[in-house]
């Protein structure tokens, strides 16, 4: 296959265009508010499939947000790559923290993007990834190189579970029916240390209420006599870990898959500055389970966090009340085999038996997923590293990324397909936080490498 080069250079303006327009819609998927701007993406996403070069594009309709399903068919007889993305977004909050709009598109370099990067919600996860995947198929449609055939998968609702997805995958395998399954919406190591996802932790996610006395009560008059469910929630929340950062939770660790010496000797072999990590993050110290790394911390350990607390009087001022009820989103990464739906059943139960009398504790499960490893001696796995070596030069890396996509093992079980995940951000490209970005260098290599991917997987596979 020749070269995208010339082809991205000659458009890069109207690619960088195109992605800017994009990311301009509000496709906040977790509030309903936006529902017709996410229905609006949609029906982008298909104005530019059909662009690229599909053949068949159409909005499938579903319980929740529709999904853009498209295809390019050349010939039965070859291989079939099927490239999954989300065009939905996290919402923006706290919108105080952007230094931009999140949703106005700005262009700012920064010291790991000299050339520039994309400032916008959605930026990197995963409308400017899933974007990469359009523009290569344009490319290899418009200079006559595809080498097989392809389908594309866009949800819009992957930020908040994914609840359609499985419905829908089980209504239409036949449809779906591919060779290998094609993500981008992890990252790599640096720019220069190009780097494939070969694994992913699992997911089960939380929502816990502690609730006291009938009413908010005065805390002079009540205070020390009631329970208080915010006092209360930050010990149950508190307990959760022991002191050395280990999950309280009975049964917890029970199924957990233990990566071997041989994968942690390798991981450690990934360039990693302690220093250059805290100074990122402004932090004097790293913090979590003792007897691991950071780099194995955040992703062959499994976790539990919390994502949010509330109760009781926030506002400005002081106000003196106990409150009635207190809130936490708490949220679990898993690691194989932990089966969070199991997981989330030790957890409500532990969380329950643990409230002190003169409360009541409900948990209300939100999602959850489970979790994914590639094996590297797959076609899938040696076309990526073939595509890599093409145009990074270097031979990539194999990483497990801490992140979730709980949609990958569901393609495993229902389409039989190996999932390859092709990712070009960075980790401090700030996704599901203030000021998320894109290098413009990483979006228009992911168009130049994607290509090579399809070339190889189909030149194995023959």
């Amino acid at each position: 296959m020749k070269s995208a080069k010339p082809y991205i250079e000659e458009h890069k303006q109207r690619f960088l265009d195109e992605l800017l327009e994009l990311l301009k819609i509000p496709s906040i998927s977790a509030d309903s508010a936006y529902k017709q701007d996410v229905i609006k993406t949609a029906r982008a996403i298909k104005e530019a499939l059909q662009n690229a070069g599909c053949d068949t594009v159409e909005i499938c309709e579903t319980p929740g947000y529709p999904i853009v399903f498209g295809e390019k068919i050349i010939d039965p007889e070859l291989p079939t790559v099927l490239v999954y993305g989300h065009y939905d977004v996290q919402p923006p909050d706290p919108l105080d923290l952007w230094d931009s709009p999140p949703f106005d598109p700005v262009i700012k370099k920064t010291d790991l993007h000299p050339e520039g990067a994309i400032f916008a919600r959605g930026a990197c996860d995963d409308k400017g990834q899933m974007y990469m995947h359009v523009k290569a198929l344009e490319f290899m449609t418009r200079t006559e190189q595809l080498p097989c055939n392809v389908k594309f998968m866009i949800e819009g609702e992957e930020e908040v579970g994914s609840a359609s997805l499985g419905w829908f995958v089980e209504r239409n395998r036949e449809k779906l029916a591919n060779d290998v399954i094609l993500i981008s919406d992890t990252g790599m190591i640096a720019n220069d240390v190009p780097s494939i996802t070969t694994g992913l932790r699992g997911l089960s996610y939380v929502e816990v209420e502690v609730t006291g006395p009938n009413r908010d009560l005065h805390s002079g008059l009540y205070g020390g006599a009631v329970a208080n469910p915010v006092n209360v929630l930050a010990k149950m929340i508190a307990s959760l870990h022991d002191e050395n950062n280990h999950i309280t939770i009975p049964g917890f660790y029970d199924q957990v898959q233990e990566a071997s010496e041989e994968e942690r000797s390798k991981m450690a072999e990934a360039p990693f500055s302690i220093e250059k990590y805290k100074k990122a993050l402004d932090i004097d110290d790293v913090y979590g389970e003792v007897g691991y790394s950071t780099n194995e911390r955040n992703s062959i350990r499994p976790t539990l966090d919390v994502n949010g607390i509330w109760g009781g009087y926030t506002g400005e001022g002081a106000k003196t009340v106990i409150a009635s009820k207190a809130y936490a989103k708490i949220s679990m990464r898993l690691v194989p085999d932990q089966d969070w739906k199991k997981i989330t059943n030790l957890f409500k139960d532990h969380f329950e038996n643990i409230a002190p009398k003169g409360v009541r504790v409900t948990v209300k499960p939100h999602h959850g997923g489970q979790a994914y490893v590639t094996p590297i001696d797959s076609i899938g796995y040696r076309a990526a590293e073939k595509a890599y070596e093409k145009t990074f030069g270097k031979t990539p890396i194999p990483q497990r990324s801490g992140g979730s996509i709980p949609i990958v093992a569901l393609f495993e079980k229902e389409l039989n397909s190996k999932t390859i995940l092709m990712g070009f951000g960075l980790d401090s490209d700030a996704i599901h936080s203030p000021n998320e970005h894109f290098g413009i260098w990483n979006y228009l290599k992911g168009i130049e490498t994607i290509p090579q991917f399809y070339h190889y997987f189909t030149e194995m596979s023959q």
